[in-house]
């Protein structure tokens, strides 16, 4: 094997290459070639690495030295620097958010240093497209073992003994699942992998299949062993082309290597392998929709019973798993179910990934053992909240989830707990929200998604889904009305227990978490038609003006400011506060923090603003009120604060 003192594993993954990595690893290796270093330096595109938000992401190895955000005009530099002087370019290494200290190898960031890798153990790592980067890792080991050295009764009893639970949505038990399939009595029997990811802002799946496709190929293979199926099927979405060009290149490979198709291994075992796009309806996630799509009809849920264990694809024996709980399946074969079950809590054992998004600093892919604090993920590995901004809640479980406030930041991220606080662990999306996020528009964004996707098979779904959104609505325009909140919480119990799938059953979930934790929220929005997170544009004139305790037409004294009309300003001022001087010198400027422009690099000054008009301006001439009252009245503090509250 040849040697080379030098590995630049450059992320081969989809947000990665949105990012430009394609183009910074054709300028690399033009550049190490020019440099006539094509014999010490190897170039390896991987898979997605995990550290999203910050892309293009390079490693340099042995060192294992980070770099980020690269861009193809750095790489003469990174070049000169690192591979031939051996320096690191410091510019272009990650900075911990509020410290801005530089941190310059990937296992010193507490992103990578807090992680539990499982699922995601070659991340990062290894070619994708490239079957012996996966073999030289254990890959195809855990099958090996299953399909030379175990019984079908011993692979499913290990699957038990292990605890994995379904990492798609309830968590149902996999071994479980697997005993009712294999006790179907059947000459026909099918494995089904559920790529179909539609939650918004999940991409666990997706990063899966592109770093590490081989290993939902061994799971499905063992899978298969297990319950004596002889044919598979990969539902994955269309938008997901690169998963579905490495899925193509996997099979093919696997198949060249006698490690799928006939005789696999040599043992008498045979297993066809085939990938279905889908068109990426939402409610095809549900395992009766998703089998009706594979069969060639519209993607609609079946009652059950009869369970697709006992009747699924094509009335056959069926077992769906998501691309998690399968990438999982050959580390449990080879390593053994006590290995699995060390970590984790007592009912959810294992690893759990999650799409960490939303309103924090470290967005990207996140593996933790079942049980890790929610704060823990947040604050830790997440980096906190940008801007200095308060952690509001975090949406868990997409839009069949719920939301957990902050007095819950403490709590456990297992199946119980979760389902506890009111969400439910679903697929693994994770969506953080700082103080500027309004509950109730939040509830109506995702009851507006559920209800877009419904199917329309069931009333309650259809109709009731329609209904729930007409009162969201009206309430976020400000014309709700007192026993909104009443009638949806009834609404969404009916829906709970009629729909028919579960899409349905779970679509008022986020409804009634928000209720649940941000109840003064909805009653602001009906009441006082305010909304605090000056979200619910019918309810203000801008976010500043609306956050002001006063109430101050900032955009106006803003524009005329630019205007130079700066008598014009400061008469703005005195309409709101006879002590305009209050404002540029002691006030908090709460307006800032929801100036919109912060949104793009900084807020506007509104505090300094106020305190330029007040020392610049000329003085409008005020006219003495006449005394019409005999009462009188004494100010405790007869600065600029004491004097407004006394006026």
């Amino acid at each position: 094997m040849k040697v080379f003192r030098s590995h630049l594993l450059i992320c081969g993954g989809t947000g990665c290459q949105a990012s430009g990595s394609i183009a910074v690893k054709e300028a690399l290796m033009e550049e190490i070639e020019k440099r006539k270093l094509t014999e010490e330096i190897k170039v390896v595109e991987t898979g997605c690495n995990g550290f999203c938000a910050l892309g293009p992401i390079m490693v340099a190895y042995p060192e294992g030295v980070i770099y980020i955000n690269l861009k193809p005009a750095d790489i003469p530099e990174l070049v000169e620097e690192h591979l031939i002087k051996g320096r690191i370019v410091n510019r272009l290494l990650y900075r911990e958010p509020g410290t801005d200290k530089i941190i310059p190898t990937m296992q010193e960031i507490p992103f990578f240093a807090l992680q539990e890798l499982r699922v995601l153990r070659n991340r990062g790592l290894i070619d994708p497209e490239k079957i012996e980067e996966y073999i030289a890792r254990d890959g195809y080991a855990g099958m090996a073992k299953a399909l030379t050295e175990m019984t079908p009764d011993q692979i499913v009893k290990e699957m038990l003994d292990s605890g994995l639970r379904g990492r798609g949505g309830a968590g149902f038990p996999t071994g479980l699942k697997w005993k009712f399939a294999a006790q179907s009595k059947s000459d026909v029997k099918y494995v089904l992998c559920n790529a179909d990811e539609g939650d918004p802002g999940a991409f666990m799946d997706r990063s899966v299949l592109e770093a590490d496709p081989h290993a939902v190929l061994e799971g499905m293979v063992i899978a298969a062993k297990a319950i004596g199926s002889s044919q598979g099927y990969i539902y994955c979405r269309a938008e997901y082309p690169l998963a579905i060009h490495r899925l193509n290149v996997a099979i093919a490979q696997a198949k060249e290597a006698g490690l799928l198709g006939k005789n696999i291994l040599g043992a008498g075992f045979n297993f066809e392998l085939e990938i279905y796009q889908g068109a990426g309806a939402f409610v095809c996630g549900e395992e009766t929709a998703l089998m009706t799509s594979i069969e060639g009809k519209r993607g609609m849920p079946r009652p059950r019973p009869p369970f697709p264990a006992v009747a699924g694809l094509w009335q056959k024996p069926s077992i769906l798993n998501n691309v998690e709980t399968l990438a999982n399946v050959g580390q449990i074969m080879l390593k053994g179910a006590s290995w699995y079950a060390s970590i984790g809590t007592e009912k959810s054992k294992g690893t759990k990934v999650f799409a960490l998004t939303g309103d924090v600093n470290n967005v990207g892919l996140v593996e933790v053992p079942m049980g890790t604090k929610l704060g823990t993920i947040v604050h830790d590995i997440g980096g906190g909240i940008p801007g200095g901004k308060k952690f509001k809640a975090a949406q868990l479980g997409g839009p069949s989830g719920g939301c957990i406030p902050i007095q819950h930041l403490n709590a456990a991220v297992d199946y119980e707990k979760v389902a506890e606080l009111g969400a439910i662990m679903g697929s693994g999306g994770l969506i953080v929200m700082n103080e500027d996020k309004c509950a109730v528009d939040m509830a109506r964004f995702f009851m507006d998604f559920c209800q877009d996707e419904s199917c329309g098979k069931c009333t309650p779904c259809r109709e009731g889904t329609k209904r729930m959104l007409d009162i969201l609505t009206k309430i976020t325009q400000g014309k709700g009305k007192e026993g909104d909140i009443e009638l949806l919480e009834e609404m969404a119990g009916v829906i709970k227990n009629a729909a028919l799938c579960g899409l349905g059953q779970t679509a008022p979930n986020p409804v009634l978490s928000t209720i649940r934790y941000f109840r003064k929220e909805y009653e602001e929005h009906i009441r006082d038609h305010r909304c605090r997170a000056a979200v619910c544009s019918a309810m203000f004139k801008s976010p500043c003006q609306h956050t002001c305790p006063i109430e101050m037409d900032i955009p106006s004294y803003i524009a005329l400011v630019r205007e130079e009309r700066f008598e014009d300003a400061y008469k703005i001022l005195l309409q709101s506060n006879p002590f305009p001087s209050v404002c540029g010198r002691v006030c908090d400027h709460k307006c800032q923090s929801k100036c919109r422009r912060g949104n793009m690099d900084e807020p506007i000054a509104i505090k300094f603003l106020k305190r330029f008009i007040t020392d610049n301006a000329p003085r409008p001439k005020i006219e003495a009120v006449p005394v019409t009252r005999k009462e009188k009245i004494a100010v405790v503090g007869a600065g600029p604060a004491g004097l407004t509250a006394a006026r």
